[in-house]
């Protein structure tokens, strides 16, 4: 039996276009599901655990996404060749970074006066 060939860009059968999007579906829903170990998902946490927890979270992507505008921005101003509009982008991009780690850099004391007019007890650690 002769082999079909293939046009360029072409998927095999069976394939269609969103197969990354089903890939990354399934396997972000395998590991979830492995790594479920009932007593951590149903384990009840103190208030004062879940602001610290979730102010940990915060400051880490605020710093992540500080650092991919910071990233973004120095390209950007690199790749500009002394163009004004691309100069300007890459400006304000970098004007973002530094309000990015500006906020993650005060959040800690933005939860603990919060935790304070709140008054939830404990210190944030």
């Amino acid at each position: 039996m002769p082999e079909r060939s293939r046009r360029p860009g072409r998927l095999p059968s069976g394939l269609t276009r969103r197969w990354p999007v089903r890939l990354a579906v399934t396997t972000a829903f395998t590991v979830l599901v492995t790594l479920a170990d009932p007593p951590l998902v149903w384990a009840v946490a103190d208030i004062p655990t879940v602001v610290t927890n979730l102010r940990n979270w915060i400051v880490g992507m605020l710093a992540a996404l500080a650092t991919l505008f910071l990233t973004f921005g120095g390209l950007r101003y690199l790749m500009a060749a002394g163009d004004p509009g691309e100069v300007e982008g890459a400006k304000r991009a970098l004007k973002a970074a530094m309000i990015g780690y500006a906020l993650a850099v005060l959040a800690p004391m933005i939860v603990t006066v919060l935790q304070g007019i709140v008054g939830v007890g404990g210190s944030a650690k």
